[in-house]
């Protein structure tokens, strides 16, 4: 933390759908509620002023200015190249040189992670970075990683994965002090599964994690375990499925709903369940994504989110930093390795 005792966190003010347009208000928003952190706008100073309107910078709130953007379908290695002066580049930097403690972005994933990468390390012991989010259950949430940072992925990164998503929930979840780790598959069997899922399964058996073995694709929301482990391909897929499901539920129900003059009275009737049902199921209360593995602390936003799912992101970069999950996920990994040698 910084030497004033406050949080500073950078945000990406370009990055996104819809960038400046919605990541200046939410940071507006966030500092109302919560007076612990200083935010950090980096971005074309022109555009950041014309969002803030008539809102003076201060301590708590100021500009740094960056001349480029990176697009939204920019390649990665074009990114980390060509723009170094980028919103995204700089708000990374400024977690670096040690002047924010963590960033937010809603950029290019892709991109994000290269210039993380890059730019901060990784941890030791770490290979890859994974990606990790809280996902809506029957019981509350569960956690899932990778969620599209790595498409190939060996046994020692799923267990590297399970040893972060672990580490991360124990951080920021006080009732959860052992979490419980499943490995996504295709069935519960011993039999099934490709070679890399069965030994992360014999490296995860072999742990001192609270590992409680395969999961299929409905227990991540059906509860039951608190993170869930898979390789980038089909955790992305996972949740891109999942989000489809929840627009399709809306999609009918606002249909059916409106049908005729009794089905809107029903509406009516339904309402309080309907909203309650809408509540927990809302994305945006879910934004934010912690890439974990790296030397410092940043934050993925969803691409299209808006000013409430902003500033839950900004919330989750807090969270991070309070919790030190980077030095706990450090002290958790050596600490498998340690058991793993004197076995």
């Amino acid at each position: 933390m910084l030497s004033d005792q406050r949080i500073t966190i950078a945000l990406d003010a370009m990055g996104g759908d819809h960038g400046a347009e919605v990541v200046v208000p939410a940071a507006l928003d966030f500092l109302k509620r919560d007076s612990d952190v200083n935010l950090i706008l980096v971005g074309r100073e022109e555009v950041i002023r014309t969002h803030l309107g008539n809102t003076r910078l201060s301590d708590r709130l100021r500009i740094h200015p960056a001349s480029q953007e990176v697009g939204m379908d920019e390649l990665p290695s074009k990114a980390l190249r060509g723009k170094k002066d980028s919103s995204m580049r700089i708000a990374i930097d400024l977690v670096k040189q040690g002047n924010a403690d963590a960033c937010v972005s809603a950029g290019n994933t892709g991109a994000l992670m290269a210039t993380a990468r890059f730019v901060l390390k990784m941890l030791p012991n770490i290979d890859r970075p994974a990606i990790i989010s809280a996902l809506p259950s029957i019981e509350g949430h569960t956690w899932m990683l990778d969620l599209g940072a790595n498409v190939d992925c060996s046994a020692e990164h799923l267990f590297q994965f399970a040893v972060m998503g672990s580490e991360l929930v124990t951080s920021l979840d006080d009732d959860i002090p052992r979490p419980r780790i499943g490995l996504l598959n295709i069935g519960q069997e011993e039999i099934k599964g490709n070679e890399q899922v069965k030994g992360a399964h014999e490296l995860l058996s072999g742990s001192s994690l609270n590992y409680i073995g395969y999961i299929e694709g409905d227990d991540v929301y059906r509860g039951g375990v608190d993170v869930v482990v898979c390789d980038g391909f089909v955790g992305n897929v996972a949740l891109k499925s999942a989000e489809g499901v929840a627009k399709m539920v809306s999609h009918h129900l606002k249909a059916g709903f409106k049908k005729n003059l009794l089905t809107k009275l029903s509406a009516l009737i339904a309402m309080p369940v309907i909203n309650g049902f809408r509540k927990k199921i809302d994305p945006r209360r879910y934004n934010g994504a912690s890439l974990l593995g790296l030397q410092g602390i940043v934050i993925k936003s969803h691409g299209g989110a808006d000013i409430l799912a902003f500033e839950n992101a900004i919330g989750m970069a807090k969270k991070a930093v309070l919790t030190h999950v980077s030095d706990r996920i450090k002290q958790g990994v050596q600490a498998q390795l340690d058991k793993r040698v004197s076995a």
